[in-house]
């Protein structure tokens, strides 16, 4: 059995550990990160059905603070990032729109440029030893680190921390407690011709059993007519246990004024459990180690600094900076 050991590990390669782990690294520690998916961006999530290419997860990023809007500047430089709109029709213009390139996992892929990542691996178990963590993958390896930071969706954090018996103070479990998140099924049906959604190519529905539609041929992510179909927090949350060919299925149905003459010829559905955080704890990013004589501990997550992309980067930035300040 082999153990690597690290100044810091994270676990969750979505945007909060990648953002966190940039920064750390930066600042000169050794960074490891571990997640259990194959792919990188946690819920930026991309697939492909043949010719048929697809964003089957988070749709765009707006930006409002500054560091973020410097940050959005320069995936666009790099190429990996670009404006896709400000308005729907007769809409007002808004907070522009921007999408990864090829697919909103481009920029996870950019900012996992020059980290150490352990993909399709699992934490099995966190434990303290001493003055210092230690996790158990589930490919027999072991790692130690000084430090530890835990993205996962927060339901997830707490089995993690049950199992190893990391006593956490009363008033921060109440807040993990409060934190809840609506699930999404996400259907991804390649066309047999273009849909009859208008420009931009994405509709966000207010009623039924569908949140949002996006036109992946429009939004410049796929080569042929594909669409994204997200379903509503209640159906997802109805639905996200049976059998997935069906629930897409009726997914597909309710969608049909939208598709025009285009006919579906396959769909793959993909469920998200924790798709988006409903109720948030206030602060951008949690020390659990905080008043007690555990190693830093940090959570970081879209359900602290906010449900949007900009959140979770931030949140990872914050978190990333609680875990320089903590002591040694």
């Amino acid at each position: 059995m082999t153990t690597q050991n690290t100044d810091i590990l994270i676990i969750g390669a979505g945007l909060a550990g990648l953002s966190a782990a940039n920064d750390l690294q930066q600042a000169g520690y050794k960074v490891l990160v571990v997640d259990k998916g194959r792919g990188l961006g946690g819920r930026l999530a991309g697939r492909r059905i043949g010719e048929a290419t697809f964003d089957h997860g988070a749709q765009f990023m707006t930006a409002r603070e500054t560091r973020f809007k410097a940050a959005v500047a320069g995936w666009i430089a790099a190429g990996v990032a670009e404006e896709w709109y400000s308005s729907y029709p007769g809409q007002p213009n808004g907070h522009p729109r921007y999408r990864g390139v090829p697919t909103m996992t481009g920029i996870a892929k950019h900012l996992a440029i020059g980290l150490e990542i352990l993909r399709a691996t699992r934490v099995d178990r966190i434990s303290q030893q001493g003055n210092e963590w230690h996790a158990s993958l589930d490919n027999g390896e072991t790692v130690t680190a000084k430090k530890l930071l835990i993205t996962s969706p927060v339901p997830q954090t707490l089995d993690l921390l049950n199992e190893g018996n990391i006593q956490i103070p009363q008033d921060k479990q109440a807040r993990l407690d409060r934190i809840d998140y609506e699930s999404c099924i996400a259907v991804m049906a390649v066309l047999d011709g273009p849909t009859s959604i208008e420009a931009p190519g994405a509709i966000a529905l207010e009623d039924g059993p569908i949140a949002w539609i996006s036109d992946n041929l429009q939004k410049g992510v796929s080569k042929i007519p594909a669409v994204t179909i997200h379903g509503s927090g209640a159906f997802s949350a109805k639905h996200i246990d049976e059998d997935r060919v069906d629930i897409g299925q009726q997914l597909i149905d309710a969608a049909k004024p939208y598709l025009g003459d285009a006919k579906v010829t396959e769909y793959q559905v993909h469920g998200w459990r924790y798709s988006k955080p409903t109720i948030l704890d206030d602060a951008p990013c949690m020390l659990l180690s905080e008043s007690t004589d555990l190693p830093p501990l940090a959570l970081a997550g879209d359900a602290f600094a906010g449900p949007r992309f900009e959140g979770a980067v931030q949140s990872g930035w914050a978190a990333a900076k609680t875990l320089m300040d903590a002591d040694e």
